[in-house]
């Protein structure tokens, strides 16, 4: 097998700049120790070379087309049983990766926000990850608050990770072309083990308060059905996209406070 076809169902749009790789690849700055990069989606490997030839750490890579991995299997007999056939999303990572590993990958567009769900899920074993995405994606994980697009995954990726825009790439450098610009960001998790509430409460509060984003939290939070005590408080009265990750943070210890 000479190339791998993209498919269109699995989101595929294989980059095929040389130089963009190696700077993705580099993005990684290995600044928590871990000696393992997971890489989801290769494709045919053009960030996997780039990976082997860093010493410091062992490569992994995962993806779902079975194309892909005998592609791998065939071309880049280095990884060795480090080729990983399945799915990112279901994978138990520490059975396969052990306790800490960085993450890296040009995400498939139509499943990148799951992807960091699943992170966050798995955060304490995932200190940095460099990866990208389509262009407005990448710049809503990195918005910081009072922005249009500071959403649900900005708060709460930015709970536990410091985001970088690094660059932007356009379409042309990719196979075939995407209809959008994409860019690359870099997370690495900061120093909180955990965020002083209750993180389940925290969720609901960030993804209910940015269902109806136009409305005050007063208003979107209704359906959490909030203690009369915390529906008085002034911070009430902005919309989601104007708190920081601490003011949630507050809102959702009020809440738990003013519950009991």
């Amino acid at each position: 097998m000479k190339q791998v076809r993209a498919k269109k169902h699995l989101g595929q749009h294989f980059l095929n700049d040389e130089g963009i790789a190696q700077d993705i690849v580099e993005g990684l700055t290995i600044h928590s120790g871990y000696d393992k990069v997971l890489e989801i989606g290769p494709g045919m490997g053009v960030l996997t070379k780039y990976l082997l030839q860093n010493q410091n750490y062992q490569t992994y890579v995962i993806d779902i087309d079975t194309d892909s991995i005998t592609y791998l299997k065939n071309n880049y007999t280095d990884l060795n049983d480090r080729i990983i056939s399945g799915d990112f999303l279901k994978l138990d990572l520490s059975d396969q990766l052990g306790d800490h590993f960085g993450i890296i990958g040009n995400f498939p567009y139509n499943i990148s926000s799951q992807i960091f769900f699943k992170i966050l899920d798995d955060k304490a074993q995932v200190p940095e990850i460099v990866c990208m995405l389509q262009k407005e994606v990448a710049e809503r994980l990195a918005s910081p608050p009072g922005n249009k697009s500071y959403g649900i995954l900005s708060v709460l990726l930015q709970a536990y990770y410091n985001i970088d825009y690094l660059f932007t790439v356009e379409p042309d450098r990719f196979n075939p072309p995407p209809k959008v610009r994409s860019g690359v960001i870099r997370l690495r998790r900061n120093e909180k083990t955990n965020l002083n509430c209750d993180e389940k409460l925290f969720r609901r509060v960030v993804k209910q308060g940015f269902q109806t984003r136009r409305k005050t939290l007063r208003n979107a939070l209704k359906p959490l059905n909030l203690p009369a005590d915390v529906q008085e408080i002034e911070l009430l009265n902005k919309r989601a996209e104007q708190l920081s990750v601490d003011d949630f943070v507050g809102l959702t210890q009020l809440i738990t406070q003013w519950s009991k």
